[in-house]
């Protein structure tokens, strides 16, 4: 027991490190960009711009670095976001930021767990594309699902698969409807007006993130009903789907409108957020 306290302690302190602070912020700061140019790119379809896309983080990463300073980005988007995944194991964990361990508690620590995992992903992603190995075309998910569907039982496992994410989906709707995060933030350090500002960008920004899990996690409920990978839409497919749709237009900018918001609400946490050695988190 005491050799277990011990590591924890250990791993409190290096968690609390002003330089690993440091970078857990700046891994806010560069998924908030990956939110607001994966909206914006949203946006322009939704104006009917030439050239418009829509994409996941991981393509919106890859259009981030199509340019002279691609290897510079990438770097920092690396370092980033390995930080930021580190940050949501702790908060797995260790809880910090009290979530409790009833059972909204664990489903809010199971989410930190499953935000690790995913940019934890797209770090694995980045690196290989540093070490050029990586293609980085197609539908990531869609690439998932192809894989997980070869399996004895892919069809169970993709429909479990296509479930959590409907989960995931609500889970961001009750988010936005309880907005919760307000307590992450450090609040005697910001305005009133500022505040208010950054907790109703969280809400929009969660409200529309939930709509896009709840699209992505119909279609993969139905590729694994039917064994069909080619049901599946990752992001950018949701955002084609809504834009389909009859006011698709009106639908899709709202839906974009409110990526770019949770961007730019990750931009203000990279700021506000407490962090393992900030007041009020243990």
């Amino acid at each position: 027991m005491a050799t277990i306290e011990a590591n924890t302690g250990s791993v409190k302190r290096a968690a609390s490190n002003p330089g690993f602070e440091f970078l857990e912020r700046l891994g806010y700061a560069v998924r908030g960009v990956l939110y607001v140019v994966m909206g914006v790119l949203a946006l322009r379809i939704a104006l009917s711009q030439p050239g418009g896309h829509a994409f996941d983080l991981t393509a919106s990463l890859v259009f981030m670095i199509g340019n002279q300073y691609g290897r510079v980005i990438l770097l920092v988007v690396v370092v980033g976001l390995a930080a930021y995944s580190v940050w949501g194991l702790i908060r797995a964990v260790f809880d910090p930021l009290h979530r409790g361990s009833d059972p909204s508690g664990y489903m809010a620590r199971l989410g930190f767990l499953s935000s690790a995992l995913s940019y934890g992903l797209i770090v694995v992603f980045g690196l290989k594309i540093l070490a050029g190995a990586e293609d980085a075309s197609g539908d990531g998910t869609q690439k998932s699902v192809t894989a997980l569907l070869d399996h004895p039982a892919g069809g169970a496992l993709t429909l479990g698969f296509g479930l959590v994410a409907l989960g995931i989906g609500v889970g961001q709707f009750v988010e936005a409807y309880r907005a919760i995060f307000q307590r992450d933030l450090k609040g005697a350090e910001m305005g009133e007006t500022t505040r208010k500002l950054v907790t109703t960008l969280g809400r929009f920004g969660m409200f529309a993130r939930g709509v896009i899990f709840v699209v992505v996690g119909w279609f993969i409920v139905q590729a694994g009903l039917n064994h069909d990978p080619t049901e599946v839409q990752g992001f950018g497919g949701a955002f084609m789907f809504l834009g389909s749709q009859p006011f698709g237009h009106v639908l899709l900018g709202v839906v974009a409108l409110g990526i770019i918001a949770l961007g730019l609400h990750s931009l203000a946490c990279a700021r506000w957020v407490k962090l393992m050695g900030s007041p009020g988190a243990a």
